[in-house]
């Protein structure tokens, strides 16, 4: 495969010249000749080698890539992106590989393909597990060089363009897909253009008959709106005039995906939906959009708190504007952008302007490192991640910003989603600081840390060196960052855990025959890891200490002819002194919720798997079940000093009267003791039932509590559960 062979005559090769000298005529208009010639070489050298392949319209297969390539020459792409664009399905559907693309367009063209090409060669267990693998690929393959989402970008809108020839649950699951990942990619990367298009043709798809209502219903008051609309341009031209600035007035239409995404998040009907219809003005200097605003703000009365400054903070993706709205002609409301030329070329082409500029201290260049870096955050949270499914609802969390603007106490600005809380906070300043933080102060107040931000508030962290993340911040994070930062340190903290108790479950096990696994001879140790097919020793004691392994066989393996072998093995386990348990110990044991067990109550412990010892109390229902285990369990006893509170769960019949709840909180208030939870439910009309969750120190503290409620005349009964 080390020659081209010509391009067999068929025919539709008059068809395919034509579209290759369309498309060189295009880039006439910023390439060399040397360039264009090599683009054209690399149609034809797709051409065959997509020869017989069909699109399921019919036409030729490497019309498709040829398109893909039209739509990126017209942001002015450098060639080798356009190369890569017209080969980018070469490698995975053709004969020709890597070696051969790389052999005649060069190694950059080879790798740009490559990194394009999809994973269908790997199998996996689901379509969702299949996807996610495949985003996680594309991303590494951006931030290698990001040129690969550009190809990406264009070849997805191409298919958008010709989706009608799929049948109808092909097309919804690609446009749901489109919408909820590639639209926000070239959301994020500025490219504003590629999104619309993207989600007009997404919608259309996705929802065919709201799409059709939708749009009909904006053509029928297109008419009156734009009249408005007109009038305002006008006016607004001419006082701009009058102070002496030349300006671009336009128009626009709100698209229909954002029209449709207001109304759901709103629940608005469409006549309620005001900013269809908003105003542009395009202006030569930041100086001059800030005199534009006074201007316009002085022709109409601006709408209270609906003004955004993305000049002085630009949005993440490099985006710039005034935003303001305005009540316009007939009080109807008008939204306002104003903005530089160059801000509105980065507005539309984002990361493409890279490729628009010439000059290298160009805006384009500041884009394409604001992508970079978002790139490489990306990166750091796929190292974290868990999986691949993980990866990728970590990106769609992190492409929709609605974004809120915060600031450190050296007045900083740190940019979070919206709903963003002060752990978010803590975790975009550093990953150390997040898995650190204890407080944070709200312009100089204490704050819980899961207070929603808002805009302009100075957040600061208070942070304690032996802190660590608490798993419940998972459930009202909101930044990929922080969640998967949570989730990498949590994962570490488990398995250390589990490693320190199996190693205490081992030693216990092997008690009177060594005195620590360090006396262990070194070549049982590395049969018994090469017997277990395990990757190492740590991971058979975090095995243990997490209950998927027991302790006495593998005590049993490691020193075969020593110690009694004939004994029971659920009796050898109990040998030695039993564990400690501090109510400290982490997330390697846990407490029955059946029973809640307390310190004072006589306890015993349990091996389960994945979870590692699980206490009970030892006249829980549950544990004559754990009886037909013997080897999983476990002796534990209370240590003599613990610091930590208990959960336990009470029953109070109470008569049915008014302040029947204040009476009972009143009096457990008296005894310092923490309400967790409460839940009523009422039974006859005379008595209801109380369920509530207290915490408690020990038995003793619970014996006062139950005493001071026993003394109370509502009480009719009162019970600790059992379980």
């Amino acid at each position: 495969m080390n020659s081209v062979s010509p391009l067999p005559m068929t025919d539709w090769s008059d068809d395919l010249l034509a579209r290759v000298d369309e498309l060189a005529a295009v880039l006439s208009g910023y390439l060399d000749p040397e360039q264009i010639e090599a683009v054209r070489r690399a149609c034809l050298f797709a051409a065959e080698a997509h020869q017989g392949q069909f699109r399921r319209s019919g036409e030729p297969y490497v019309f498709h890539p040829i398109a893909v390539a039209r739509i990126l020459a017209e942001v002015r792409f450098d060639h080798e992106t356009l190369m890569a664009a017209v080969l980018h399905d070469v490698i995975e559907d053709t004969k020709f590989g890597k070696e051969q693309v790389a052999e005649r367009f060069g190694t950059e063209v080879a790798e740009l393909v490559d990194g394009v090409s999809k994973l269908t060669q790997i199998k996996f267990s689901s379509k969702i597990e299949a996807q996610a693998e495949n985003f996680r690929k594309m991303f590494l393959a951006m931030a290698k060089d990001i040129r690969v989402i550009m190809v990406k970008l264009a070849d997805r809108l191409h298919n958008m363009r010709t989706l009608g020839a799929m049948p109808p649950e092909k097309r919804r699951r690609i446009a749901r897909e489109t919408l909820e990942i590639y639209a926000p990619i070239a959301g994020r990367l500025g490219m504003n253009h590629l999104r619309l298009e993207l989600e007009k043709l997404g919608f259309a798809y996705l929802f065919p008959t709201r799409y059709r209502v939708l749009e009909e219903s904006v053509r029928k008051m297109r008419g009156n709106r734009r009249e408005i609309v007109g009038q305002l341009e006008t006016r607004v031209r001419n006082r701009l005039l009058e102070d002496g600035i030349k300006a671009r007035v336009i128009g626009r239409e709100k698209h229909l995906w954002g029209i449709y995404k207001k109304m759901r998040a709103k629940r608005l009907p469409l006549k309620d939906v005001y900013d269809v219809y908003a105003l542009r003005i395009i202006v030569d200097s930041v100086d001059t959009c800030y005199r534009a605003l006074g201007l316009v703000h002085g022709l109409y009365k601006p709408l209270m708190g609906r003004f955004k400054d993305y000049i002085a903070i630009p949005k993440a993706n490099g985006y710039q504007s005034l935003h303001t709205v305005l009540f316009g002609p007939h009080g109807v409301p008008i939204e306002m952008q104003i903005r530089t030329y160059d801000m509105h070329v980065m507005a539309e082409a984002g990361v493409a302007a890279h490729w628009l500029y010439k000059s290298p201290g160009a805006q384009g260049n500041a884009a394409h490192a604001r992508a970079r870096e978002w790139l490489q955050k990306l990166l750091d949270m796929q190292r974290r991640a868990g999986n691949s499914v993980e990866f990728l609802e970590s990106v769609k969390m992190d492409l929709f910003p609605d974004e809120v603007y915060v600031f450190t106490p050296r007045g900083e600005i740190i940019e979070l989603p919206k709903g963003a809380t002060a752990v978010d906070f803590a975790y975009a300043i550093h990953s150390d600081v997040g898995n650190t933080c204890v407080a944070a102060k709200v312009d100089r107040r204490l704050a819980p840390l899961r207070t929603p931000l808002e805009n302009g508030q100075t957040v600061e962290v208070i942070i304690t060196p032996t802190a660590r993340p608490n798993p419940a911040w998972l459930g009202f994070v909101v930044t990929a960052k922080a969640r998967a930062s949570i989730r990498h340190y949590l994962k570490n903290l488990q398995r250390d855990e589990a490693m320190l108790l199996g190693k205490r479950l081992l030693e216990k096990a092997l008690l009177g025959q060594v005195s620590s696994l360090a006396e262990l001879p070194a070549d049982r140790v590395k049969a018994l890891v090469e017997e277990l097919n395990a990757p190492s020793f740590e991971d058979i004691l975090a095995d243990i200490g997490l209950g998927t392994r027991v302790a006495p066989l593998l005590a049993k393996r490691l020193l075969p002819n020593q110690g009694g072998n004939d004994a029971p093995e659920a009796e050898r386990a109990g040998k030695g002194a039993p564990l400690l348990i501090k109510g400290s110990e982490g997330t390697v044991v846990s407490f029955g919720k059946c029973c809640r067990p307390l310190p004072g109550d006589a306890i015993v412990g349990y091996l389960t798997a994945g979870r590692g010892v699980v206490v009970h109390r030892d006249s829980c229902k549950n544990v004559a079940d754990y009886k037909k285990n013997p080897d999983k369990w476990v002796e534990v006893e209370w240590a003599s000093q613990i610091n930590a509170d208990f959960p336990v769960e009470l029953r109070l019949d109470v008569s049915n009267k008014r302040g029947v709840f204040a009476s009972v909180a009143a009096a457990i208030a008296e005894t310092d003791t923490n309400i967790e939870n409460i839940a009523t439910t009422e039974r006859d009309g005379i008595t209801a039932t109380i369920n509530l969750t207290l915490q408690v120190r020990d038995r003793v503290q619970l014996a006062r509590v139950m005493k001071r409620l026993r003394a109370l005349p509502e009480v009719l009964k009162l019970s600790r559960k059992a379980s």
